[in-house]
């Protein structure tokens, strides 16, 4: 594994800089450091499925003010927008469920120290959000429920969702290095779990970084334990580097 590792911490320090997010390589992290702003990043990352391209060019698209004007102006800004499997209604459904918890006095921030704050535990605060937002404006759709999902059941992790979004959002906000926004504090960065998407799990699974041939929520946690060995204090800072290894098609073996 120390081979793995050197390699690793090589594409950390070649991939964890500015120009890895251009209009050549995009990514929706660039929207998120454009504002800065937590309710932006969860946004951005909420709607990081499909062509890395097209998630920049739908969110490049939005109108982030709107998450402080009337619900009534949200409905009609976004009646005839959509996203793959998200409809208008379920665009204006995010942005009022988040401007109604800060009308509310809460930050998502808050929210989620309410559930990590018990047992440190990144899958409570995933799950304090998420319910938060499904109760703050209650909206159901198909869409809706694949661009939030369901809390994360704690007691039984195989055949659930890998929470990749989840954990992007949470990479942002809470890392405070390099490409990353760390704009929470009280978070460690190494009760973080990996955002799992099929790059990362495929490029693991070859790097025999990676057992588990089950795509969902215990392989993520498999991963990250595994890559603790290499740093038990920041364990997802492999995450781009293993993204863009696999996005690329390096030629790693």
């Amino acid at each position: 594994m120390d081979s793995i590792k050197e390699l690793l911490d090589k594409e950390v320090e070649k991939r964890d800089i500015e120009s890895e997010l251009s209009s050549e390589k995009p990514d929706p992290l660039m929207v998120a450091r454009k504002y800065r702003d937590e309710r932006i990043a969860l946004i951005s990352a909420l709607f990081a499925y499909g062509k890395a391209s097209l998630i920049v060019k739908f969110l490049e698209n939005l109108d982030f003010s709107y998450l402080d004007k009337s619900e009534k102006e949200i409905e009609e800004r976004y009646r005839n927008s959509y996203y793959r499997f998200q409809k208008g209604e379920d665009i204006s459904a995010i942005f009022i469920a988040l401007s109604r918890i800060y009308q509310h006095g809460n930050t998502l921030q808050t929210i989620f120290l309410n559930g990590y704050g018990r047992n440190h535990s990144v899958l409570e605060g995933i799950a304090s959000l998420i319910e938060n937002i499904y109760t703050i404006y209650p909206h159901n759709s198909k869409g809706y429920q694949f661009l939030i999902g369901k809390p994360p059941h704690l007691s039984k992790l195989s055949g659930q969702s890998p929470y990749k979004r989840w954990n992007l959002f949470l990479r942002w906000v809470v890392r405070d290095r390099g490409l990353d926004l760390g704009l929470w504090k009280g978070v460690s960065k190494r009760d973080l779990l990996i955002p799992l998407d099929t790059h990362t799990f495929h490029i693991s699974r070859k790097l025999g970084l990676l057992k588990r041939k089950s795509y969902d929520l215990k392989s993520v946690v498999e991963l990250t334990e595994k890559l603790k060995e290499f740093d038990p204090e920041d364990p997802v800072k492999y995450d781009f580097a293993i993204y863009r290894i696999g996005q690329e098609k390096m030629i790693i073996l």
